[in-house]
């Protein structure tokens, strides 16, 4: 996708011209904005001539002139980072990344990545993150910024939770402290929680397009297709995943506010 070759791809690491995020065993894995970062870089090397050094600093001046001035001291709830966002709630807490990944059994790189970065934890792991802290991934994604009693949102509208687990998209379809969390996912091809987790409450989903694998208490087994819809107690451990060829759509229900 950036056209070069994966020992390309190392050494422009090595020269700091790139950080991937890595996954626990070692993995490279590359977001979106990384993949435009590539796709720069190779084409500031193969059209302008330049070398490394001279990416490295034309780029840099980019990214200064993109940030807004002031930005670090007075920006809104809900641009922050969910990456610094959780740096802020282990601080707040007193606790150390060994703290946390002791906790949670997440390792502590990947942690750090995640503070880094807000990307490279799975959807089960950052689950477990949020409930450690005592609190909601919806509440951590700001959704619930909005203050108004009535929630309208237009079609194609929906405000997008930070992508911090590849190939998972996850679309507010109501705003505020709402009792029922009303979400629209996009699964990529092989998209999956990472594991089986579980919470207060209970959830409601129906699937728009495509299929997905549900599997409760980690021997109950369903494949939804399009049109179907399912219920269960969030309490019992779930685990999901898109194992078709093509992306699914799911509307996706908790209540309370829970997940």
């Amino acid at each position: 996708m950036a056209g070069v070759s994966a020992s390309t791809l190392r050494l422009w690491e090595a020269q700091g011209l790139i950080e991937p995020i890595r996954t626990a065993s070692g993995q490279r894995l590359y977001s979106r904005e990384q993949l435009d970062r590539l796709q720069e870089i190779a084409w500031l090397r193969r059209e302008k001539g330049l070398n490394p050094p001279a990416i490295a600093d034309r780029m840099g001046r980019e990214d200064a002139s993109e940030a807004p001035a002031g930005a670090a001291a007075d920006v809104s709830a809900r641009e922050v980072p969910v990456g610094l966002k959780m740096r802020r709630l282990r601080q707040a807490a007193h606790e150390t990344l060994e703290d946390v990944a002791q906790a949670t059994a997440i390792p502590v790189s990947v942690l750090s990545t995640f503070e880094r970065t807000s990307v490279g934890l799975s959807f089960k792991a950052l689950h477990e993150l949020a409930r450690h802290f005592g609190t909601t991934v919806a509440a951590i994604s700001g959704q619930e910024d909005h203050d108004g009693r009535e929630s309208l949102v237009r079609a194609g509208a929906w405000a997008t939770w930070p992508p911090t687990s590849p190939g998972v998209t996850v679309q507010a379809l109501a705003r505020g402290q709402t009792l029922m969390e009303c979400h629209r996912f996009q699964l990529a091809p092989g998209a999956s929680s990472e594991g089986t987790y579980e919470h207060e409450g209970e959830e409601f989903l129906h699937i728009l397009s495509g299929s997905l694998e549900i599997v409760l208490d980690g021997d109950k087994f369903f494949l939804l297709e399009a049109g179907d819809s399912f219920y269960f107690e969030s309490r019992r451990p779930h685990a999901w995943r898109n194992a078709s060829e093509q992306e699914t759509v799911v509307v996706w229900i908790n209540t309370p506010s829970s997940f």
